[in-house]
């Protein structure tokens, strides 16, 4: 479960505040898969980093009930003199699961081969990607933060990723941020939609949708 009280956070643009996210306050319900939808810019990503706590609100507060994981398939956090495998260890103490579990599990996801046994600094994006994919699946939390996740790897690694989220969302929740109608639908069953810092819960996926496209097609062609 989170819940979000009187949230607020804005950026100076000039003279002016840009708001992400003005004086929201809702509940988004435990074990649901909830996608946030809005234009670009609008914030999502920004929104996101504040639930997953790396980001701070300028007013409001964000409750939780049970874990929250950082957006998946984030690399940012690799230490790039670091191997593969020992990030992976790092990771896995930091938060209190088996290290040789998580560190077996993304060695056979993340398919580096004898790269996974390599400092980070020497991998390509797409290799810090599948390795962050590994990762942040091989630990179960309650609810995972997901940002356009399925864009990582070739087909055949984009369907078993997929395949993977669908089995860890049999039991936990998600907050899904994506411009793939198809994987929304896919994965969510309920939406809130960000629009000019106003954040409305719709507990229909279809609702959610519908709400999106009409604020779409009023900016193009209000």
């Amino acid at each position: 479960m989170v819940r979000l009280e009187h949230l607020t956070k804005a950026y100076r643009n000039g003279t002016t505040l840009k708001y992400i996210v003005r004086n929201a306050s809702l509940t988004i319900p435990g074990g649901r898969s909830v996608a946030l939808l809005g234009r670009n810019g609008a914030g999502k990503s920004t929104l996101l980093r504040m639930i997953a706590g790396s980001l701070k609100p300028d007013f409001g507060n964000i409750r939780t009930r049970g874990s929250i994981s950082w957006p998946v398939g984030f690399s940012g956090s690799f230490h790039g003199a670091l191997t593969g495998a020992q990030n992976t260890r790092f990771v896995a103490r930091v938060y209190g699961v088996d290290t040789d579990e998580l560190c077996a599990f993304a060695e056979d996801f993340c398919e580096l081969g004898e790269d996974f046994h390599l400092p980070v600094r020497t991998y390509s994006s797409g290799m810090k990607a599948r390795l962050a994919f590994a990762v942040s699946v091989g630990i179960p939390f309650d609810t995972y933060i997901i940002d356009e996740v399925t864009s990582v790897g070739d087909a055949a690694f984009r369907q078993k990723s997929s395949a993977v989220m669908h089995e860890r969302l049999q039991h936990s929740g998600a907050i899904v941020v994506s411009h793939n109608m198809r994987m929304i639908r896919d994965l969510c069953d309920c939406g809130a939609v960000l629009e000019n810092g106003s954040l409305t819960f719709f507990g229909d996926i279809r609702e959610a949708i519908h709400a999106h496209e009409n604020n779409m097609n009023a900016r193009d062609y209000g």
